[in-house]
Parts: structure tokens; C-alpha cells; sequence
């Protein structure tokens, strides 16, 4: 998972890797592992994905399969978005 602009600040890392089938299994293992920091999940609610350089849009995250060794990208709304 790469993390950009707040996403980045609250999880406290640029990258990190996920195991996950599904985007809302890989966002439910983030969650969890940056439990400690509550506005990590308050970013994630405001943010859009893109999934293998693809948009998620309004799709529902447990129908976003991941390909092994494949990329999310977390972008929360920049500059006033």
C-alpha cells in the first residue's frame, strides 16, 4: 500500500505491504495495524483508492480483488478536494 499527503502522516510511512484478497480485507489489516493512531481511520473514510494504477470509484471494497504483488494507492482529498 502506498500512502500519500495525510494518509502518509498518519500511518507514519510511505509504503507498506499488504496480504490481502480483497481491498476491504487489505483496508481492515491497515486499520488494524495503525490502531493506535485513530486519524489513520479517519483518513481512509475521506479517501479515494486506486488499485493497480484502476479507481476504485464507488465500487464496494470487498468486490476489489488484489492481485498478488499488486499496488493500492491511498489519496485523501488534496488541497481543499
Amino acid at each position: 500500500m502506498r500512502y500519500w499527503a495525510a494518509a502518509k502522516a498518519a500511518a507514519g510511512t510511505a509504503e507498506e505491504p499488504y496480504a490481502a484478497a480483497t481491498l476491504a480485507e487489505a483496508l481492515d489489516a491497515a486499520r488494524a495495524a495503525h490502531a493506535a493512531n485513530p486519524e489513520f481511520a479517519r483518513v481512509l473514510l475521506r479517501s479515494s483508492f486506486l488499485v493497480d494504477g484502476d479507481p476504485v470509484g464507488t465500487r464496494d471494497h470487498a468486490a476489489v480483488p488484489l492481485a498478488e504483488g499488486g499496488t493500492v494507492e491511498v489519496l485523501p482529498p488534496f488541497a481543499g478536494g
